[in-house]
This record gives structure tokens, C-alpha cells and sequence, in this order.
């Protein structure tokens, strides 16, 4: 016995083995892995990692290669205390053992399960469940035929080991194919198979003979196809020059309808500018003799307004001197006149008693006259009162002068208002003629606005028709090869059709003959075991005939004797046989024969009935697949052309978004009046409209044309592409 003590801290040393010699291998939860020397007792070399806590190593049989697992998710192969092979395995391997072939690389993972590696390690693996806590041990039987692992669940599993590349598994055991049989079996089977194998072949010379003649059949048909076909398309191809060539009529009519429309637009551009240039002209000239009058008539009114001013002036300070005196003159009159103004005052009262009884309709009507008399009255009240009232009256005389110079001011104000207001009118209209003037500017603004708008939409419309024409080309282009590529995709598939139907029969046929065959010999061989049957019968009825004969031969000497055993003799061999069980045997055996050939004949048609529905069924869902691809394409072409159909509208609902004015410049317009060129010019584009539709249906028609010739045909019908592109 040897020991060895190995000085560690406690609790490091998680798992331990060696090798075949005397190598030890030692790893634990400090991250180091170590070999040592056993019989020196020294370490030889090791591989540390400080994040990693190892649970498990082996050495491989090279004694060089460490293999390694631990709690970081690695599986490490360590070569002279270099990392080699760092594979991530997805979680804790907790044991690894190797099989003895060094082919296998067994893992057991915290989870339970249990993890076969190629070895050396590639990273691929396969994985089988085991157990339900963590994998504790591994162990390979010496000849690697079964896998032991124990767990923490205390089960102990059992794998059977399986390696594909090995030698062991590979071999199988062979049994011998001979059969002991007579020289006169093996002849009569060696004539039997000669036979059949002679009509094998006169079987074979017959299906060449009929393959020949259906690849006839089928190159004359191919070749009447490909004349038919090369005629159609010399048709499209005729069909497509001579729309082309009409495309390019048409291009050429429109370029020269749009160039006499230019020309005509520019001289209609040049007509109206002379025209508006002219009536500017004349406004320029009506503003300028209305300001002139405007200012002469400021002058004039500024003078009067002088004049009047200074007269009204010295009036007013001549009437005021001239009323001082009188009013000194009065002073004295005005107590005389008192007991008058009292006497007035009672008239007056019976007066305004009359007028109050007057009725109210009169009293509206000469509400100024009785005014006017109370102001007499008033100021013969004044008189009466004094001198203070005829003081009063002159002053009222005075006012009254004072309100009639007044009223002669208010006229000349009223005057100078008039005059005011003729200027405000004379502004107003001058206002008014420089709006209609800004207006006419708008309008003609406008209208060369619009007759840009006009062209830039014509070139729009140019552009487009480019593009939409482009498009139609691009769309020829990619539907021509995709329509060769589906007629040879038919073509193949036709071709498919019939060499799968012609495998078929031949198989259908080599089938029932390999049947017939197979029946044959079942029915040879049943046979032949009859015959052998008989021939044992025949030779044990020969042994009882010998043993009886040489009972009888024993009493030659007793004649008595001899005559019973003649008579037993004769009554044992050569009594009447009962053929009627043999005949009811032999119909029954018949019948049997033919109710096995019957039920094979059906299984066999079952068989093939089976398979054929399972090849059609194959076939249908490939037609199906096909279809729908196509459906798709169709799908997609038609949702193009129907974009670029909804941009031809968007462009065509622009142009004529474009082409009515608004109201403000329809009424200016109206005002002016319209000139025909205008309406000329609507004419062509409404006739370009009209050219555009029409060449859109001959479009759409040739698109229906060629979906309806180049496209097979689906299993449900599809919509029309105006139906859709209007939905």
C-alpha cells in the first residue's frame, strides 16, 4: 500500500480521479484544477480560475487532456495547463465521464438530465432526461454498452449506448440463405425461372416498344404545339407593331394639336395684354383730370370760406355797437310797458287755452306759426313790462338777424358740406376705379396665372404619359418571360404527367405480372408438395405391401394360411378407394386457390388505389400551390396598375381642379368679358381628356387581353381591372 496526504484547506476539494497510471487529478471550490505525480507525491501542473467552482474533472486516455466543469456554464478541455476547448453549455454541469473508446463524452447537468458530447468536443450534444435533482455520479460499463447515473432523487438509471461510427454496434448477426433441397426441386426451379425470365423479357421488348411509340405520339403532338404556338405569337407580335405604330401616330397628332394650341395661346396672351395695356391707358388718364378738378375745386372752396369768415366778422361787431345804444335808449321804456305786458299775459293765457282745445293733428301742422306768435306775444308782454322788453325785442330782432346770418353760414356750410361730399364721391370713385383697376390687374394676373398653371399641367400631363407608357413597357417586359417561364413550367409538368403516367403502367403492369407470377409458383408449389405428398403415400403403401407380402410369404407351406393371408392381402390393397372424399378435397382446395387469388387481386387494387389517391392528392395540392402563386402575381400587377391608374386621376382631378377660376374672378371676368381663345383652349382640353380615356381602355383592354392568353386560368373567377380600380 502507498499514501499520499495532500495538505488543503477544508471543504476545497469537491471531486477527485486519475488515470490509468499514476497520474491523480485533483479539483475543488478555489477554482483550481491539479495533477499530481502519485508515486513522486509532487504536483505536476494545474489551471486556476477564481470565479469558477469546479465540481467535476477526468483525464483523458492521452493523459495530457483535462476535461472540466463547473459553476459558470463552461465545459473546459485543459492541455498542458492551457484552456484548449471553452464550449458554453447553458447551465451547471455537475459529472462528466468518458467511454472507454474515448468516442463519448457523458455530461450531468443540475437539472437532472444527462448530456452525450462527441469527443474530442465539437459543442454539439444530445440530451435525454433523467432524473429530477442534480446528477451526483456517472459510471460506463468496461465494454461501453450501458451508462449508469445516480442522482439526488436517489434513482439509479440505466442507458443503453448507442454510437452510430462504432464498429460494435455496426455489426449485426447473419443468418445463411441456403435451403436443402433435391437436384430434381433446384431443375425444375432453374426451368421455372428460365421460363419467367423469358417472358420478363419478351415483357420489357413489349413496354420499349409501346414507350417508343408514345414518345412518337408525343414529339408529333409537341411539335404541332410548337407550330401552333410560334403562329400565335407571330400574330401578337404583328398586333403589338401595329398598336405600336399607332401609339406613335397618336403622339405625333397630339404634339402638333398642342403646338398649334400654343401658338394660339400666345397670340390670344398678346391680344388681351394690348387690350388691358389700352384700358389702363384710359383710367390713368380719367384719375389724372379728376384730381386736377379736385384740386381747382379745393381752391375755390378754401377763398369762399375766407371771404365769408371776414364779412361775418365785421356784421357781428357793427350789430354789436349799434345794440348798446338802444339798449341804454329802452332802459327808461321798459316800466311803461309793464301794465301792458300784464294785459298781454292774459290774452296770452286765453290764447294758449284756445290752442290747447285745437286738435293735436293741427297742432303738429302749425306747432312753427303759434310758435312764432307766442314770440310776438312774448315780446309785446316785453314792451308792456318796460323798456327791458322792447330792449328784449331788439335783441330777439337782433338774434333774429344773428340766426338769419347764421342760417346764410349754415348754407355756405352746407355748401362747402356738398362740396365735401362731391370730393368723398369724387375719392370714392376714384377708390372704386383703383380697385377695379387693382381687380383687372388680379385678373389679368390671374389669367396668365392660370395659363402657366395651364402648361405646367399639359407638361405634367406629358410627364406622365411618358411614365404611364414607360410602366406599359416595363409591364410587357415582365409579363413576356414570366409568361415563356409558366408555358415551359406546363410544358414540364405535361411532360412530368406523362412520364409519371407512363411509370405507372409500366409498374401497374410489371406489378400484375410479378403477381401472376408469384401465384404461379404458390400454386407450382403447392403442387409440387402434392406430388410429394402422393410419392410418400405411394412408398408407404409399398413398405406395408412388402411387409404384408413377406407375412403371406412365410406360410407358403400352410396353403390354408397362405390363402387367408392372400385374402387379408387383396383385402388390404386392393379394395375400391372412395374417390368421392378425394374429389370434394380437390374442389375444396380449388375453391380455396381461388379465394386467395381473389383476396390478393383485391388487396392489390386496394394497394393501388391507395397510392394513386395519394399522388393525386399530391398533385391537386401541388396545382393548388401554383395557382395561388399565380393568383398572387396577378394580385400584385393588377394593385400596380391600379396605382399608377389612381395617380393618372389624382393628375387628371388636378388639371381640372385647376382649370374653373374663382367667383370674385369669375365676376370680374364676366365684367370684362371672356375671350374666345379661352374657351378654345377648354375645347382641346377637353378633347385631350377624351383622348386620354380612350387610350386608358385600349390599355386596359390589351392588360385584360394578355392576363386572359398568357395567365392559366383559376379555379375561381377574378374581377375585371376597371371594376376593381373604380371600387
Amino acid at each position: 500500500f502507498f499514501f499520499l496526504m495532500i495538505r488543503r484547506p477544508p471543504r476545497s476539494t469537491l471531486s477527485s480521479s486519475s488515470a490509468a497510471s499514476d497520474v491523480y487529478k485533483r479539483q475543488g471550490m478555489d477554482g483550481g484544477v491539479y495533477e499530481w505525480v502519485v508515486h513522486e507525491g509532487k504536483r505536476n501542473e494545474g489551471h486556476v480560475v477564481k470565479t469558477c467552482n469546479y465540481s467535476s474533472a477526468i483525464m483523458a486516455a492521452d493523459e495530457r487532456t483535462m476535461i472540466c466543469c463547473g459553476s459558470d456554464k463552461m465545459l473546459r478541455a485543459i492541455v498542458d495547463s492551457e484552456v484548449t476547448v471553452n464550449r458554453d453549455a447553458g447551465l451547471c454541469l455537475t459529472q462528466l465521464v468518458l467511454s472507454h473508446s474515448q468516442r463519448l463524452l457523458f455530461a450531468g447537468c443540475d437539472t437532472g438530465a444527462v448530456r452525450a458530447y462527441r469527443f474530442p468536443i465539437t459543442g454539439e450534444f444530445h440530451e435525454y432526461p433523467a432524473h429530477i435533482g442534480r446528477v451526483t455520479r456517472m459510471r460506463v460499463s468496461i465494454d461501453d454498452s450501458y451508462l449508469f447515473v445516480t442522482g439526488e432523487d436517489g434513482a439509479l438509471m440505466m442507458f443503453d449506448i448507442r454510437d452510430k461510427d462504432s464498429r460494435r454496434d455496426k455489426k449485426e448477426p447473419t443468418f445463411s440463405e441456403e435451403i436443402l433441397v433435391s437436384k430434381a426441386d433446384l431443375e425444375e426451379k432453374n426451368q421455372t425461372v428460365t421460363e419467367l425470365e423469358g417472358r420478363v423479357r419478351d415483357l420489357v421488348s413489349q413496354n420499349d416498344y409501346q414507350l417508343k411509340i408514345l414518345e412518337k405520339g408525343h414529339e408529333d403532338q409537341m411539335k404541332d404545339l410548337n407550330a401552333k404556338f410560334q403562329a400565335e405569337l407571330e400574330r401578337e407580335h404583328n398586333k403589338f407593331e401595329f398598336l405600336q405604330t399607332e401609339k406613335n401616330e397618336m403622339e405625333m397628332d397630339f404634339e402638333e394639336k398642342l403646338r398649334h394650341q400654343e401658338e394660339r395661346h400666345t397670340a390670344a396672351m398678346q391680344e388681351l395684354e394690348q387690350t388691358y395695356t389700352q384700358k389702363i391707358m384710359q383710367e390713368l388718364e380719367k384719375y389724372q383730370s379728376l384730381a386736377q378738378e379736385k384740386e381747382l375745386e379745393a381752391e375755390q372752396f378754401e377763398e369762399q370760406h375766407q371771404l365769408l369768415v371776414e364779412q361775418h366778422d365785421r356784421l357781428v361787431s357793427e350789430l354789436q355797437e349799434e345794440f348798446e345804444f338802444k339798449i341804454a335808449d329802452q332802459d327808461a321804456v321798459i316800466e311803461q310797458m309793464s301794465s301792458e305786458a300784464e294785459e298781454q299775459e292774459r290774452v296770452l293765457e286765453e290764447t294758449r287755452r284756445m290752442i290747447e282745445e285745437d286738435c293735436d293733428l293741427e297742432i303738429e301742422q302749425v306747432r312753427k306759426t303759434y310758435e312764432a306768435r307766442l314770440q310776438v306775444e312774448k315780446e309785446n308782454l316785453l314792451k308792456l313790462k318796460g323798456d327791458n322788453g322792447l330792449i328784449k325785442k331788439k335783441n330777439a330782432g337782433l338774434q333774429k338777424k344773428w340766426d338769419d346770418q347764421d342760417s346764410i353760414l349754415k348754407a355756405e356750410q352746407e355748401k362747402n358740406a356738398e362740396a365735401t361730399q362731391k370730393l368723398k364721391m369724387a375719392d370714392r370713385d376714384i377708390t372704386g376705379l383703383k380697385k377695379e383697376i387693382k381687380e383687372r390687374d388680379e385678373t389679368i394676373g390671374d389669367k396668365e396665372k392660370r395659363i402657366y398653371d395651364l402648361k405646367k399641367k399639359n407638361q405634367e400631363l406629358e410627364k406622365f404619359k411618358f411614365v404611364l407608357d414607360y410602366k406599359i413597357k416595363e409591364l410587357r417586359k415582365q409579363i413576356e418571360p414570366k409568361d415563356l417561364e409558366i408555358n415551359g413550367m406546363k410544358e414540364t409538368i405535361k411532360e412530368m404527367d406523362a412520364e409519371l403516367e407512363r411509370y405507372n403502367k409500366t409498374n401497374q403492369a410489371f406489378e400484375l405480372d410479378n403477381q401472376s407470377l408469384q401465384l404461379k409458383l404458390e400454386a407450382m408449389h403447392k403442387e409440387l408438395l402434392k406430388q410429394r405428398a402422393t410419392y410418400s403415400d405411394s412408398e408407404a403403401l409399398n413398405r406395408r405391401f412388402r411387409t404384408d407380402l413377406e407375412e403371406t410369404v412365410q406360410y407358403i407351406q400352410d396353403h390354408k394360411m397362405l390363402k387367408a393371408s392372400v385374402k387379408l392381402l387383396y383385402q388390404r390393397h386392393c379394395g375400391d378407394p372412395v374417390e368421392s372424399a378425394h374429389i370434394d378435397e380437390d374442389v375444396q382446395k380449388e375453391y380455396n386457390r381461388q379465394r386467395e387469388y381473389l383476396e390478393k387481386s383485391v388487396e392489390n387494387l386496394k394497394r393501388k388505389l391507395a397510392k394513386d389517391t395519394d399522388l393525386h392528392r399530391y398533385e391537386a395540392t401541388r396545382f393548388m400551390q401554383e395557382n395561388a402563386s399565380l393568383i398572387k402575381e396577378i394580385n400584385d400587377l393588377r394593385r400596380e396598375i391600379k396605382m399608377l391608374k389612381a395617380q393618372a386621376n389624382r393628375g387628371q382631378d388636378r388639371a381640372a381642379g385647376a382649370l374653373p377660376p374663382s367667383k370674385s374672378r369669375a365676376g370680374t371676368a364676366s365684367t370684362i368679358g371672356a375671350p374666345p381663345d379661352t374657351r378654345e383652349l377648354d375645347r382641346e382640353i377637353a378633347m385631350q381628356r377624351e383622348e386620354i380615356q380612350r387610350l386608358r381602355e385600349r390599355l386596359a383592354e390589351l392588360e385584360a387581353l394578355t392576363a386572359v392568353k398568357g395567365r392559366p386560368l383559376s379555379r375561381e373567377k377574378l374581377p375585371p381591372l376597371d371594376d376593381s380600380v373604380h371600387a
